[in-house]
């Protein structure tokens, strides 16, 4: 059973902390005044990077960070993927160190490829308000203050290793001949 907590409506600080992202926070803010229920574009690679996984490899890797380790920052949805939010810097990192795990060699829907979005790049952001935007977009764990932790580039490649070994069982041993004679040795006396 996953303890990820279910914040998924922003609060004031979180959203000063989201608005501090855009180039002018202030207007960032009244049109979010406006407009509380419409996702923005946000910029990543000052106050944050996003590492952006399929849902169900995301959510894996979600279910790692909170069930066996630091927890994580904001985490949203977007057109099927999971948005992790990240500290500023993981996207560069990150994939020189899954190429390092040599991730893009065993390929699967298993292990699939993970996004990075740092600096030049913007994301989506859902509402603040909580529930389903326009698009699909929603949180799953909301901004709530103004300096949240923001899991690094070591943190995130932990989460999706341990995700990929749960989804992905790996054997040493080459796989067994068709036609090779199996015998059972248990019962041996």
């Amino acid at each position: 059973m996953s303890s990820t907590p279910h914040v998924t409506c922003a609060t004031p600080d979180g959203t000063a902390w989201l608005a501090s992202a855009g180039t002018y926070p202030r207007s960032t803010l009244a049109l979010w005044q406006e407009h509380p229920d419409a996702p923005l574009v946000l910029p990543c690679g000052t106050v944050f990077d996003v590492v952006s996984a399929p849902a169900i490899f995301g959510r894996r890797m979600l279910d790692r960070l909170w069930d066996e380790g630091p927890g994580s920052g904001p985490v949203a949805m977007f057109r099927g993927r999971m948005l992790l939010f990240a500290a500023p810097g993981t996207a560069q990192r990150l994939p020189s160190l899954l190429a390092w795990e040599e991730w893009g060699s065993h390929r699967t829907e298993a292990v699939p490829p993970l996004l990075c979005h740092g600096t030049g790049d913007a994301v989506t952001v859902p509402a603040l308000g909580g529930g389903e935007s326009p698009g699909g977009s929603r949180w799953l764990v909301a901004p709530d203050t103004r300096h949240p932790w923001l899991p690094g580039p070591e943190v995130v490649l932990w989460a999706a290793v341990r995700a990929a070994r749960a989804a992905v069982r790996i054997s040493i041993f080459p796989p067994a001949e068709q036609d090779a004679k199996v015998y059972d040795v248990s019962r041996r006396r």
